[in-house]
């Protein structure tokens, strides 16, 4: 039986209105969240501000804590993806992957809302260990394998000498941890360059270990 257009359109708009309430009901969520914090937030003031009725959130979304999986995962999960894009291009040197790796995380987390996510996490992921491991298993287990794949094609072609990196691959991403929690803590008292900073931890992860002359020949 062949399918009437007018329906399959009006289906098509449902879906789409839908989607809408959703992404609205994602949104307004960061916003309260950022400003109450996770656990003080209130999902009455995230219908409010998503202009929904308190149970439609319901219809998406199984708990709050559900609502801030997807808001890590709508975010966060494409920011990734780029990442490895980036990662992946055996065309460049190691240097070069690195300071754009470096810039992109500027501009698409330190310079985003998802900057307000990472500093959820930060602050309040221990009390709700849920979405601690949500966000480990779907973020951060992934950008440390991005990262050692990384190391490795750079060692395999001499660009490493030293193993560091590839023991402890946090080491990459620490300086935008260190601008999320400065932001928050410092910034009012002593801004920070954070332009500069990244610069500065490039030319430090790709520069070669000194020879130590403290030991004989």
């Amino acid at each position: 039986m062949a399918t009437h257009p007018g329906k399959s359109s009006s289906a098509s708009k449902r879906r789409e209105a839908s989607e809408q309430r959703r992404q609205a009901i994602l949104d307004a969520a960061l916003e309260v969240f950022s400003v109450d914090g996770f656990a003080a937030a209130r999902l009455d003031d995230v219908a409010a501000k998503a202009g929904v009725a308190k149970g439609t959130i319901y219809l998406f979304f199984k708990d709050k804590e559900n609502l801030f999986e997807q808001i890590l995962i709508n975010a966060l999960r494409p920011v990734l993806g780029k990442a490895q894009t980036i990662a992946d291009d055996a065309s460049l040197p190691f240097d070069e992957i690195v300071g754009r790796l470096l810039v992109f995380l500027r501009k698409e987390v330190l310079e985003t809302k998802r900057r307000d996510i990472l500093r959820l996490i930060i602050t309040e992921g221990h009390r709700f260990p849920r979405i601690a491991e949500m966000y480990h298993r779907e973020i951060v287990s992934k950008g440390v394998a991005l990262t050692q794949g990384l190391v490795g094609r750079a060692q395999a072609r001499g660009e490493l000498t030293s193993d560091d990196l590839a023991r402890f691959p946090q080491l990459v991403v620490a300086p935008v941890v260190l601008a999320i929690v400065w932001e928050g803590l410092f910034e009012k008292f002593q801004p920070l360059d954070v332009e500069g900073l990244l610069e500065a931890h490039r030319r430090l992860l790709v520069s070669k270990p000194k020879p130590d002359r403290s030991q004989k020949a």
